[in-house]
C-alpha cells in the first residue's frame, strides 16, 4: 500500500506540467493557473483540518518560516518550473528538475556542514554526467531561457526542501501544506495584480487541466506521498517518487506528440540513477551519524 500511494502521488506530481501545457491552449497564463492552483488547494487542507484535526497550534517563529516557504520559495519554485515547460518540452523539463538532489546535497554540505561522502560525490557526478547528454544530444531542444529557468526551480527546490525540513520536523505536514498552498495562492494573486497577468477570460475548457491541477496533482499527491511515506520511510519514498520525470515524459509522448531521442532517453535515466544514488549515499552518511532516518524530500 505504502509502495502504491508514492506511485499514486508521483504520476499525479508527474502530470502536473501535461495539464499545464493544456491549461496555456486554453489561453490560462502562467499567474492565474498558479493562483487558481493554490487558492484551490489551499480551501481543500483548510477544510480538512477544520473537520479532521480540529485542535492544532503554531508559534509565531513557525509561522513566519511557512510565511517565507510559502510567498518566497514556493512561489518562485512554482514560477520556474511552470514558466520553463513555455520553452522545453515538459520531459526535459521534468529531467533538469530532478537535480535537486545534487543541489540539496551541495546546499546541505555548506548549510548543514553534511560531510560529502566519495559515494555522493560520484553519485552527484553521475547525474550531472546524464544531463549533459540530455541536453547535448542533436534535436534536444534546449531552448536556453527554459533549461535556466528549469535549473532555477530545481535550485531553488533544494532550499525549500532544506529549510522546509526543518519547519517539518516541529509543525505536522498537513498543516506545512496548507498554509504553504495559502501563502503561494496569496503571493501569485498581487504577482498576477502588479503585472496584469491575472486573467479569467480564458475558455472554458480550461478549468479541466485547472482542477486536475489543483485537486489530483497537488492534494491528492501530497496526501498519498506523505501517507505512504508513513508506510515506507522517507528514503525509499523518495526513491519510489523518481518515476515522476518518467512519468512525464510517457504523457508527453502520449498526449502532446513531444519526441525524445534514444541519447536524450539514456541520459534521462543516468540523471535519475544518480539522483536515487544521491539519496541513498546522502541517508547512509545521516544514519552512520545520529541513527535516525530524516526527510529527504518536501511536496513538489
Amino acid at each position: 500500500m505504502g509502495h502504491f500511494l508514492v506511485f499514486l502521488s508521483a504520476t499525479g506530481f508527474g502530470l502536473l506540467t501535461i495539464f499545464a501545457s493544456f491549461a496555456y491552449e486554453s489561453g490560462v497564463s502562467v499567474a492565474t493557473l498558479l493562483f487558481l492552483r493554490f487558492a484551490f488547494a489551499s480551501v481543500i487542507f483548510f477544510a480538512y483540518l477544520f473537520l479532521r484535526i480540529k485542535k492544532w497550534s503554531m508559534t509565531r517563529k513557525q509561522l513566519l518560516s511557512l510565511v517565507f516557504l510559502g510567498c518566497v520559495l514556493y512561489t518562485l519554485q512554482s514560477s520556474f518550473y511552470f514558466l520553463s515547460v513555455k520553452y522545453i518540452s515538459t520531459a526535459l523539463a521534468a529531467l533538469l528538475l530532478y537535480l535537486y538532489p545534487v543541489f540539496v546535497a551541495v546546499l546541505s554540505f555548506f548549510v548543514n556542514k553534511e560531510r560529502l561522502s566519495v559515494p555522493l560525490v560520484l553519485s552527484i557526478v553521475i547525474s550531472l554526467f546524464g544531463m549533459v547528454l540530455v541536453l547535448g544530444s542533436p534535436g534536444g531542444n534546449s531552448n536556453i531561457i527554459g533549461v535556466l529557468l528549469a535549473l532555477g526551480a530545481a535550485v531553488v527546490y533544494s532550499f525549500y526542501i532544506v529549510i522546509g525540513n526543518r519547519v517539518a520536523l516541529k509543525v505536522p505536514p498537513i498543516i506545512t501544506s496548507a498554509f504553504i498552498a495559502l501563502f503561494a495562492s496569496v503571493s501569485f494573486f498581487i504577482w498576477g495584480v502588479f503585472t496584469d497577468t491575472l486573467n479569467f477570460e480564458f475558455e472554458a475548457s480550461g478549468w479541466l487541466p485547472i482542477l486536475s491541477i489543483a485537486i489530483f496533482s497537488t492534494v491528492v499527491s501530497m496526501f498519498c506521498f506523505f501517507a505512504g511515506m508513513n508506510l515506507t520511510g522517507p528514503t525509499k519514498a523518495s526513491i519510489l517518487s523518481m518515476i515522476e520525470p518518467v512519468v512525464t515524459s510517457v504523457f508527453s509522448i502520449l498526449l502532446l506528440q513531444e519526441k525524445m531521442t534514444y541519447p536524450q532517453i539514456f541520459g534521462g535515466l543516468i540523471v535519475l540513477t544518480g539522483a536515487i544514488l544521491v539519496v541513498v549515499a546522502r541517508e547512509k552518511a545521516k544514519n552512520a551519524e545520529t541513527g535516525e532516518n530524516s526527510p529527504v524530500r518536501a511536496e513538489s
